[in-house]
């Protein structure tokens, strides 16, 4: 019998033909982590696809570095103080190899963070604030995508982009489509386990609330489904956030019925085009809509004449003829003035290129793309409204927006109402349903060469954000998890309270907060899965 040093001095034999010299020096040096890659042998040693193939560290520095920034979105995080520095990167190329990671890193205490589209708006799902060892699981390899157009069903990868699902679903029929966002290239699984509005949510509700079954990988490296899960963890997967409870691996969903002609439109108007009023007016008709309509406004600085001023793009889709939207229009919301040049028609595939906001020239083959354009620099909040803003309230919006670090700032006013309206808020983890008017989504741009002065943005956003606590809902302040804003508050490491946790957690998830805690007591005890604003382990209060 070999002598456990034996077993040891041929294990690094063996990673020493597989993985360069200098990722075996770090193996030394990094706690955890030679057990860490010990157990990746053990857990692969007898399948065809070695995981060190797909695994990344910061001393084979042009393929670490490569692919951590291929993967950040939000480019403020590829600097200082935000450079991220991940133990390992993961690209794992099948189910078995997520498996074995999850079991390594929690028998070695390492902490996981998984990465689809890299959209996370503070840097989570590649970056941790804590200081234990962690590593990142990207799913980029996994974007199988099957329709299924006689069920009205479809298995989408985790690792799948939006823009990927729906030119997939539009190859097999231009009369289905998925309520889900705009951006065509968020990840599948972080946009669908928090929740997922768009353009059809008024019609068909959020994309969470079309999740059939899904395949996670838990605390225990267990592949579960639906069934084997059972509903309580189901329930927690769709909008309460799917890295709290495993990594994601797919999800089945219900496609929903979109006609073949679509109508979209955007008209501008500035403050000197009766802006204020026809905001004010839009705030207490759009949730009343047919809700085959759709009408968000766009709120953003602009110049007219030589003179800031401030622009409201309203910015629609309507499901349906353009003859019958005007006919709608002129009963409902005269005021816009929209006239029949103002509309197109088209799919509801090239909508939603239409709404994708890719460069000029852009045709619907440029949805499935990984990076269509140019990635910025920005930070985020959001906001619910239960009852109009006044003129008044309007007028000190238009205030902050003329300012010179608002230059590139946005409002995006999206309605509620339709359906939004029937949902119960317990029905999943998102409770954003009846009584809230619009949600706001709060942007701030600015300028790799102004990224020196990024705190003067955040600065800007913060002050808007502290500007519209009287106007919009409170106990608690409503906020969307997809929007992720870490000022609302972050979780201790371990041992954070309940009471710490209900900072944020009441303003995503209001009481579905409770049982969400109580699921991840269930599932995860120990809080393996855990981050800066994962769901805490409860069982009582």
């Amino acid at each position: 019998m070999k002598t456990p040093n034996l077993c040891y001095s041929i294990i690094l034999l063996f990673l020493s033909i597989l993985l360069p010299c200098s990722i075996l020096a770090e193996s030394i040096t990094e706690n955890g982590y030679e057990g860490f890659l010990q157990c990746l042998h053990y857990q692969n040693s007898n399948t065809n696809a070695s995981i060190f193939s797909v695994l990344y560290t910061p001393k084979n520095s042009s393929l670490y570095t490569s692919t951590l920034q291929s993967g950040i979105q939000n480019q403020r995080f590829t600097l200082p103080p935000f450079v991220s520095k991940p133990l390992v990167i993961i690209t794992p190329l099948n189910y078995l190899q997520v498996q074995s990671v999850v079991s390594c890193a929690k028998r070695n205490d390492i902490q996981i963070r998984t990465r689809g589209g890299g959209h996370d708006y503070e840097g989570l799902s590649y970056m941790s604030y804590y200081p234990n060892p962690f590593v990142v699981v990207d799913l980029r390899n996994f974007i199988s995508i099957s329709v299924d157009t006689k069920d009205r069903t479809a298995w989408v990868q985790a690792g799948a982009r939006l823009g990927q699902v729906y030119y997939t679903i539009a190859q097999k029929s231009p009369n289905f489509g998925f309520p889900a966002g705009l951006c065509p290239t968020v990840g599948v699984g972080g946009h669908l386990s928090g929740g997922g509005e768009g353009t059809l949510s008024r019609k068909y509700g959020m994309a969470a609330d079309h999740i059939i079954d899904a395949k996670v990988v838990n605390a225990n490296g267990e592949i579960l489904d639906r069934k084997s899960m059972g509903e309580d963890m189901f329930w927690a997967i769709r909008g309460g956030g799917g890295a709290s409870f495993g990594i994601i691996l797919e999800y089945k969903i219900n496609l929903v019925y979109v006609p073949s002609t679509v109508t979209v439109f955007t008209v501008n108007r500035t403050l000197e085009q009766n802006a204020t009023k026809l905001v004010h007016l839009w705030q207490t008709i759009a949730p009343k809509f047919d809700r085959d309509l759709f009408i968000r406004i766009i709120i953003r600085q602009t110049t007219q004449e030589g003179k800031i001023t401030v622009q409201a793009a309203f910015n629609s889709i309507y499901l349906g003829r353009a003859d019958k939207l005007l006919r709608i229009m002129k009963q409902s919301f005269p005021e816009l003035g929209l006239r029949k040049e103002d509309c197109k028609e088209m799919r509801w595939i090239e909508a939603a290129l239409y709404f994708s906001d890719l460069p000029s020239g852009s045709t619907v083959n440029d949805l499935p793309r990984r990076d269509p354009y140019p990635k910025t620099y920005y930070k985020a909040k959001s906001d619910y409204v239960v009852e109009p803003l006044s003129e008044t309230a309007l007028v000190g919006i238009w205030k902050l927006f003329k300012e010179p670090r608002a230059e590139l700032a946005q409002m995006i006013l999206a309605p509620y109402g339709g359906i939004m309206e029937e949902i119960p808020e317990s029905e999943i983890p998102f409770p954003h349903r009846a009584g809230n008017l619009y949600q706001i989504q709060h942007l701030v741009y600015w300028r790799p060469n102004n990224n020196t002065k990024s705190q003067l943005y955040i600065d800007w956003i913060r002050e808007l954000y502290r500007y519209m606590t009287p106007f919009v809902s409170h106990s608690p302040r409503a906020s969307y998890f997809n929007y992720r804003d870490l000022d609302l508050g972050v979780n201790k490491e371990d041992n954070t309270s309940f009471a710490e946790a209900s900072a944020w957690g009441f303003m995503y998830f209001k009481n579905n907060f409770y049982r969400l805690a109580r699921v991840k007591a269930a599932v995860d005890p120990t809080n393996f899965f855990r981050y800066e604003q994962s769901i805490p382990p409860f069982e009582s209060f």
